[in-house]
């Protein structure tokens, strides 16, 4: 155990933050430190910084420990650029090294047998502590968050605030300390950027406590999760996914005892009020008892309601055609600098796809592009019949920040009654008096929740969603995941998170300089192709008339049958699930002596059996077919 923090309070004035925290973290162990937004996440790591002082409370920390802490925002400052600045790590080694090159220049004019010793204890220690490999780390490290060589020699006061908050975290992975704590260390990180990030940690020797939005990251890395609700501490043991599920079960069990408990008290107060009814003094002291007895009663807290947030089913007023968009031969360029070129894919209704590629390729510009607001350097775009797009930016500029969060919504669609107005609202986290906000004084992720709440209500059928994750919290980011994936229109959005990737999408365009490559399924699907084939065949485009064209008409083909086959694999799973229950109940109804005793009526339990097994015979061998069909 390296770390621990017992019984930690904070209160800001009369803002209690934390009441009562409580774990531990040992040696090379990396830990997931959840909560919604405001739950103190921060403050308790500026405890555990000794930033700041907790009310109550104690840190133990083992002796010489040492711990670097990634700020969720950092104003990096330095007159140095960048390559130098993370040189500045290894300071010693680099005077180590200078002075073994003085070292050798006085041995070639004369051989010293001091020198040479010196050299000597010199070129071991400088070896052990890696010396020979500090600098290709650096680039290494730079490489890996994303930074070109060309960037190397940028002054750091030229760089915008996401490149500093790269920086930072780069000097903090080359420092290796013995703890990291990571406040949202995935910001300004692209998906290749996240995955080294990941391999960096697995394979780091320290320990790391980690602050993060970005679920599929914390399931990669995090074999411990402590959460902080409603200013308490809950430590699970396992990977994100885990907790979540631990979580349910917990909460249940919770709310099982709180009713039980609630139900005591409410039966103990009858007898009470019984008991005085009567009027007599030994009835009087036995109920005077049993009130002593519910005064010391530890009464249980309310547990947060399971489920908290509303699914919707949204959908669109219009109905779009079958072909949403087609893209031939698409290319952009800026100022002769090319982006992408040869880009031809199609976009079908009731499609969700998600666009990948490195940042910089243009997937906000192929967006606009869409929208009609950038013009393609050569090829087309063409919506289909009846298809209007909707563009969600990030920028929320739709907003009034003079309305309240209830006038914005109910203003925009006067058709809904204002029943329908606060349920939707509901779904989007706003509950309450939090439909009386005015936007103006919405956080970034709450105004990001109208947005996108606005967007999904609109008569949009086609929608592009630009990183609709930002800003919002693990919370937040699933009751969007829950209405998306009930959405009945078409959506194409742009995300770096690869959890809400894994749950909406079922299909991943992936953006190249030279074009575009189609994957089915979502984004484990995606990796898995990946791996296994890492030249994978673009999407063809017009540029090559006949052939392309035949071949991408038969991926098509074929993506719609293996699309056939999942979904009849689906449903055959759930009739042989029917299937066997009706069979059951009817050998149990043949082992009952009122069906039994009965011959006309055991012989049609007999029939029905025999029908139900020899359709379940069908559908399992179909099944087996499917099954290794899908697997090939």
């Amino acid at each position: 155990m390296i770390l621990a923090v017992s019984h930690i309070r904070k209160s800001f004035l009369t803002n209690e933050i934390l009441r009562d925290c409580t774990f531990h973290i040992e040696a090379r162990e990396k830990m997931a430190l959840v909560g919604v937004n405001g739950a103190g996440k921060t403050t308790l790591f500026r405890i555990l910084m000794g930033d700041l002082e907790s009310d109550e409370g104690t840190v133990f920390r083992q002796k010489d420990l040492v711990v670097g802490y990634l700020p969720q925002t950092s104003d990096y400052q330095s007159s140095l650029k960048i390559e130098e600045e993370l040189l500045t790590v290894f300071r010693s080694l680099i005077r180590m090294e200078q002075r073994m090159r003085e070292l050798e220049l006085a041995i070639a004019q004369h051989s010293d047998p001091e020198l040479l010793e010196e050299y000597d204890r010199l070129q071991v220690r400088f070896e052990q502590q890696d010396g020979y490999q500090f600098r290709s780390r650096v680039r290494g490290v730079l490489k890996g968050l994303g930074f070109d060589e060309a960037e190397y020699e940028l002054p750091i006061s030229s760089l915008s605030g996401g490149q500093r908050s790269r920086i930072a975290l780069a000097k903090l992975l080359l420092e290796k300390p013995d703890l990291l704590l990571l406040d949202e260390p995935t910001n300004h990180l692209d998906i290749d950027a996240i995955e080294w990030l990941e391999g960096f940690l697995s394979s780091f020797d320290g320990a790391a406590i980690i602050i993060s939005h970005d679920r599929y990251f914390l399931d990669k890395l995090c074999t411990k999760t402590v959460e902080i609700e409603r200013g308490y501490s809950s430590e699970y043991s396992g990977t994100y996914s885990w907790y979540v599920q631990e979580k349910e079960k917990r909460a249940r069990q919770a709310l099982k005892e709180y009713n039980m408990q609630q139900a005591e008290i409410k039966r103990q107060e009858s007898i009470i009020a019984d008991l005085r009814s009567r009027g007599m003094e030994k009835f009087i002291r036995r109920a005077q008892s049993r009130e002593k007895v519910l005064e010391k009663m530890d009464v249980l807290e309310k547990p947060t309601a399971l489920n908290a947030s509303m699914k919707l089913k949204l959908t669109p007023s219009t109905l779009s055609g079958d072909d949403v968009l087609s893209a031939e031969d698409l290319s952009k360029e800026f100022d002769g600098h090319q982006l992408f070129e040869h880009v031809s894919f199609d976009i079908r209704r009731g499609d969700k796809i998600a666009l990948l590629g490195p940042n910089g390729i243009g997937k906000t510009t192929l967006f606009r592009m869409i929208m009609g607001t950038e013009k393609p350097t050569s090829g087309y775009l063409r919506l289909g019949v009846k298809v209007y797009p909707g563009y969600y930016d990030q920028q929320q500029e739709n907003l009034d920040p003079s309305k309240t969060v209830l006038e914005e919504i109910y203003d925009a669609f006067p058709q809904m009654t204002l029943s329908q107005v606060r349920t939707v609202l509901g779904a989007f986290l706003f509950r309450g008096e939090d439909v009386f906000k005015q936007i103006g004084m919405l956080s970034g992720g709450e105004k990001a929740r109208v947005s996108l709440c606005k967007i999904m209500l609109s008569d949009n059928n086609f929608l592009l969603l630009d990183e609709p994750t930002n800003h919002l919290d693990i919370q937040s980011r699933e009751v969007l995941e829950d209405n998306l994936t009930g959405y009945e229109g078409t959506l194409f959005f742009i995300s770096h998170d690869r959890y809400f990737i894994n749950r909406v999408a079922d299909k991943i365009l992936f953006l190249e300089p030279d074009g575009v490559q189609l994957f089915l399924g979502n984004y484990d699907d995606y990796l898995a192709r990946r791996v296994r084939q890492p030249q994978a065949a673009p999407v063809p485009s017009s540029s090559e008339p006949t052939t392309a064209r035949q071949d991408f008409y038969q991926q098509k083909s074929a993506q719609r049958e293996l699309t056939r086959k999942k979904t009849r694999f689906s449903r055959l799973e759930k009739e042989i699930e029917e299937t066997e229950w009706k069979i059951h109940d009817i050998e149990e109804k043949m082992l009952d002596p009122q069906y039994y005793s009965y011959a006309s009526t055991f012989e049609i339990l007999e029939k029905d059996k025999a029908e139900l097994d020899a359709a379940l015979e069908t559908m399992l061998e179909e099944w087996t077919q499917l099954s290794e069909e899908l697997e090939s």
